[in-house]
């Protein structure tokens, strides 16, 4: 491989509770976002950039910007060869606007600004595609895209961009894709070889960590993750194409649990990733310093992380597991949509962000349940103090025990004793004792968190410095959304705080 794989992946998803250290307002506009994406790379020392156009407002300029304002560290940082800048587009069989038509031009623009400007071209060459669940759609983008770029008109011709070819990186973002990922990348290659008469060298399929999570339950997505790195790397062995997996993670276990504090942990865990997101969390709620020193540690572990191979006899049980989980999470999370809905409303903006039509949540043959954007899910249940997690967590651990499966789950789960340590202290069972008092559902939560402190042999001690501040914010949190008419201000201000002890808005 001649090109560079970076290996940490900055994002605009807006879930940092605290003010970036760059800026003097916690809320980040589009226009402000050229000189986030210029500190990300020249202090944090990040590799890539993801430029949103599927959930967001974009600065559709954004290669010109840069250009113009910091040429001199892009003529010495190349874009496209030490530095890159990657668009998440949307897909087109969600949204039927032109905002892919646009993201074309704007990939093809910047070819032709950087062939004029005398660096590297082109400076962009992938396309991220949301919701990847086929092979055609990969092979229709790309074709599309060859019909744009070969526009025959004089007019475009006054400087030809030479970008003829875009590679695609599927994103895929629900459980059972995930684990059969490996078969619809193996389609795609032999549609690339058909198509366009070659295989591509390399692929980087990226694997979402957050919106699996909300319609599958945490523990349930970070085993089908291990089975897709797996099969990832099985597929490689099989083609000798090379696979360069991505992980879409966060701060929060619940959403991927990477932080600069756990960077050795989380690459143990994830062994084979090697491109990791670093969302707005990881840089802006700890201290510069430390998110620093957790991108220099990604940059150096992720290239020398091995896959761990994931047996056929063992995949078969941990299918078994993945489903546990699942059923529990979701027949709980039907009941409890209301008050995850009611706290989501008054959680405060970060980003200028358009109509999301990705996962809201999902379908179980019965009607759906609609559900907040991630970061919304997430933080508005730790708000409360109901990690995520935790939902049908223990009840599952007793089913595991009894069939015997306890002990391959522990195994499989490196950091779950860890993890699940971080995640009782956020716990204020005061909170959900009295929504159960009305709200039968939440008996069933209290078990399951009683059933992971005993199944897991976890302390109720809690090591959070905070703990008392943070039960005190979540109860007046929840008694606040109670209420007919909810103070919305101080409830904003409310939520800040306690992402600000978690490090993570959500």
């Amino acid at each position: 491989m001649v090109r560079k794989i970076p290996s940490t992946m900055a994002t605009q998803h807006p879930d940092n509770s605290s003010q970036p250290f760059w800026h003097n307002d916690s809320f980040v506009s589009t226009y402000e976002e050229t000189k986030e994406l210029f500190i990300n790379f020249s202090e944090l020392g990040i590799e890539e950039y993801k430029w949103d156009w599927e959930g967001k407002l974009v600065d559709e300029s954004i290669i010109e910007r840069l250009f113009q304002v910091h040429y001199d560290y892009f003529k010495d940082n190349q874009i496209g060869l030490d530095k890159f800048l990657t668009y998440r587009i949307p897909n087109p069989t969600q949204e039927s606007d032109f905002r892919l038509g646009r993201a074309f031009m704007g990939l093809l623009s910047a070819s032709a600004t950087a062939k004029m400007a005398g660096l590297h071209n082109p400076p962009m060459f992938e396309l991220i595609l949301p919701m990847t669940d086929s092979a055609k759609l990969l092979i229709d983008i790309q074709e599309a895209f060859r019909e744009v770029a070969g526009l025959k008109h004089w007019i475009f011709n006054v400087q030809r961009s030479g970008l003829e070819h875009v590679q695609m990186i599927p994103l895929f973002e629900q459980i059972e894709v995930i684990m059969n990922a490996d078969q619809i990348l193996s389609e795609y290659l032999k549609l690339h070889q058909d198509r366009f008469g070659f295989k591509p060298k390399y692929m980087r399929p990226y694997i979402a960590r957050s919106d699996p999570a909300l319609n599958s339950g945490h523990p349930a997505t970070v085993l089908a993750l291990k089975i897709g790195l797996s099969n990832f790397k099985k597929l490689e062995d099989e083609t000798g194409i090379k696979l360069y997996p991505i992980i879409g993670c966060a701060a929060l276990p619940f959403r991927g649990g990477l932080s600069p504090v756990n960077v050795p942990q989380f690459v143990d865990e994830y062994a084979g990733v090697k491109t990791v997101t670093i969302q707005s969390a990881f840089r802006y709620d700890y201290t510069k310093e430390q998110a620093i020193e957790g991108i220099k540690q990604l940059n150096e572990l992720l290239p020398l992380s091995e896959t761990r191979i994931v047996l056929p006899e063992t995949e078969v049980k941990l299918v078994e597991i993945i489903k546990i989980f699942e059923g529990f999470y979701q027949s709980s999370i039907e009941e409890i949509a209301w008050i995850i809905n009611k706290t989501a409303e008054f959680f405060p903006k970060r980003r200028e962000r358009v109509q999301h039509t990705g996962l809201f949540g999902y379908s179980r043959g019965v009607g759906e349940v609609k559900l907040p954007r991630a970061i919304k899910f997430t933080g508005s249940l730790y708000s409360i103090g109901l990690p995520p997690e935790l939902i049908g967590m223990g009840r599952s651990l007793q089913v595991l025990e009894s069939q015997g499966l306890l002990e391959l789950f522990k195994v499989t789960y490196i950091n779950l004793i860890a993890d699940y340590t971080k995640i009782l202290s956020f716990v204020n069972l005061e909170n959900i004792t009295k929504l159960s008092l009305k709200y039968p559902v939440f008996k069933n939560i209290i078990q399951d968190v009683e059933l992971t402190f005993s199944l897991l042999n976890i302390s109720k001690t809690s090591g959070l410095t905070e703990y008392q501040e943070y039960q005190d914010l979540t109860a007046t949190i929840l008694d606040e959304v109670l209420l007919e008419k909810p103070d919305s201000s101080l409830l904003q201000k409310l939520i800040t705080k306690t992402g600000q002890i978690r490090k993570s808005l959500g």
